[in-house]
């Protein structure tokens, strides 16, 4: 069998075509590599799924490959991908996750946990379980001497009442929110946690639900916010209800984006520089004198950074990343990790994204407050940001080097993460952009920020002008 491994196995997880790339065959040589690699024979592992027609049966193929190697698998079935790091976390048990997340529905994909919901990634674990995969598709799986165990366990009720711990939703002012799950598994979990469905107490959030259906086709739009055209829909719906705000999550549900009151998206940088706050004061009330660290990603508005700062915390710049995030997260005891593409990490989830854990913070901040989410998320908004503008590219290296030429003799350099420059324009107001090489396509991925808006405009395109010559 033709497998492209090196297409399929990403930086930080696996996807690729159902029954092209990603086979029931494929799906067992991983899981054998996984147990194999992180030596859990003999040791139980956690598996959930999405809601995509391929899933159920990737989960089956995945329980037999781990379990011939000696794994005993708790399956727990339909779930988010955040529910399934609570799984990992709370039973401190390594996992794995199908879903492709936003992709469409001909693809599928794992997500690896280990024990604690910790990532894995090509550099930590990731690519030995690869070639591992490789050697047991090529030559079979030899079943251990004892045989793993298959078991069943429902984790949402548990998952629900711990994020409800975590963020108080009862003394909150009565509100009207317009929730947009794609289809996706946010229709599985928004109704346990911000609703009923859980067996837990009633909120003061009237939920107005859009596509709660869970369909893996996802036939009313891509289950991707973070492309404009599929937030359309939740936008209207929030001024047509007269909606306080609006939440639109991904396919797997560990993303979320917000919308506010009149239909404009909240930027996830002044979600994360809202929620950072939240979580400083959360780490301050626990331990006044404790230091502080929070994590933010080079493609965050400038406001995150200060927001951090001013509230007495220090903050971390990354590089653009899940398990890369994670990783720093563990390293540094970080309260909270914040990322441009609206993942969100919490000490108090074992490091791992939480969307749903982020639209509580913004749920809880809105309720406390008598002004509209428009007014309270402007001061977290002060700038003027491009979003990230992609570009197909033949020649992503001569690309680079005609834009660092261009402005060698305008600004600072910084390499943490791809190139980012900085400087000021002739009226003194700074500006940043930065450029990275997509680690599996030839485009390259341009972010633009500044104080003036006529600033950003004037950079954006004079370095899209360049990439794209």
């Amino acid at each position: 069998m033709a497998v492209n491994w090196d297409a399929m196995v990403k930086t930080y997880d696996v996807r690729g075509l159902v029954n092209i790339d990603l086979t029931e065959e494929v799906v067992e040589a991983l899981a054998a590599g996984f147990v194999d690699e992180l030596e859990l024979a003999g040791k139980s592992v956690v598996v959930g799924h999405d809601m995509r027609d391929s899933s159920p049966l990737f989960e089956q193929a995945f329980a037999r490959g781990a379990m011939a190697r000696g794994a005993n698998v708790i399956s727990i079935g339909l779930c988010s991908t955040d529910e399934s790091y609570f799984a990992s976390g709370n039973l401190n048990l390594a996992a794995a996750m199908f879903t492709a997340s936003h992709n469409p529905a001909s693809y599928n994909g794992i997500k690896f946990s280990r024990a604690g919901a910790r990532g894995i990634s090509l550099d930590t674990g990731l690519a030995a379980i690869r070639d591992r995969a490789k050697v047991f598709l090529a030559d079979g799986i030899e079943e251990v001497a004892t045989p793993g165990s298959y078991s069943k366990q429902d984790v949402l009720v548990e998952y629900a009442t711990y994020l409800r711990t975590l963020v108080d939703l009862r003394i909150i002012k009565p509100m009207r929110v317009v929730v947009d799950a794609a289809n996706g598994m946010g229709g599985l979990t928004v109704p346990a946690v911000l609703g009923t469905a859980a067996g837990l107490s009633k909120l003061p959030i009237e939920i107005i639900d859009m596509y709660f259906e869970l369909d893996g086709t996802f036939p009313n739009h891509e289950a991707n916010p973070l492309e404009p055209k599929n937030l359309v829909d939740l936008q209207k719906a929030v001024v047509e209800h007269k909606a306080d705000l609006g939440l639109a999550f991904d396919g797997d549900a560990d993303r979320c984006f917000v919308i506010d009151e009149n239909g404009n998206p909240v930027t996830p940088s002044a979600v994360a520089a809202m929620v950072a706050k939240r979580e400083i004061a959360r780490a301050r009330s626990l331990d006044a004198n404790a230091d502080i660290t929070i994590l933010y990603n080079l493609i965050t508005s400038r406001v995150v950074a200060e927001v951090i700062k001013s509230e007495g915390a220090i903050g971390e710049r990354t590089k653009v990343g899940h398990s890369l995030i994670k990783d720093r997260m563990a390293a540094t005891n970080a309260a909270f990790g914040g990322e441009h593409s609206a993942h969100y990490y919490f000490k108090s989830f074992w490091g791992a994204d939480n969307g749903m854990l982020a639209a509580m913070h913004v749920l809880a901040e809105f309720g406390a407050q008598p002004e509209s989410l428009s007014a309270i998320s402007k001061q977290y908004n002060p700038y003027f940001l491009s979003g990230e503008i992609n570009s197909t590219v033949t020649d992503v290296p001569a690309a680079k080097a005609r834009i660092e030429e261009a402005f060698v003799s305008r600004a600072e350099f910084d390499h943490l993460d791809g190139v980012t420059l900085s400087g000021t324009d002739s009226e003194g107001h700074w500006w940043w952009f930065n450029v990275r090489a997509s680690n599996t396509e030839p485009l390259l991925r341009l972010n633009v920020e500044a104080k003036a808006e006529a600033t950003m405009v004037a950079i954006r395109d004079e370095v899209l002008g360049l990439i794209r010559r």
